[in-house]
């Protein structure tokens, strides 16, 4: 290996682990995801916008970090979020909004 190979392998190890925390500013939201605030009871019971719904069996819950977070562990919380619901009406997939994600448009309003 020479020093060239050497210098950009040396580059790419700094530059890398620092990428993911640059993409992880963005999350990416389907296009049918729509908005409300949520209060958490205990699971599968929720209320969205004061109106009582159900987690889908197979519901995923993001926080902040884009970690996936178990629903009662959220029990009595009240959060803003971005939901999606499957083709039976219950929630499958809700993302715990950052307060940058809070001041973007909902992506069912643009």
């Amino acid at each position: 290996m020479n020093k060239r190979h050497f210098l950009l392998a040396l580059a790419a190890a700094i530059a890398l682990p620092s990428l993911p925390a640059l993409a992880a500013d963005v999350r990416p939201f389907p296009a049918t995801a729509k908005r409300g605030k949520i209060k958490f009871g205990y699971a599968p019971d929720i209320a969205i916008d004061g109106k009582l719904r159900q987690l889908s069996p197979a519901a995923r819950i993001f926080s902040e970090e884009n970690l996936t977070v178990v629903p009662n562990m959220l029990a009595d919380a009240t959060f803003i979020v971005n939901y999606t619901e499957d083709m039976n009406g219950y929630i499958d997939r809700i993302w715990i909004l950052t307060q940058d994600e809070m001041r973007l448009p909902a992506a069912n309003t643009r």
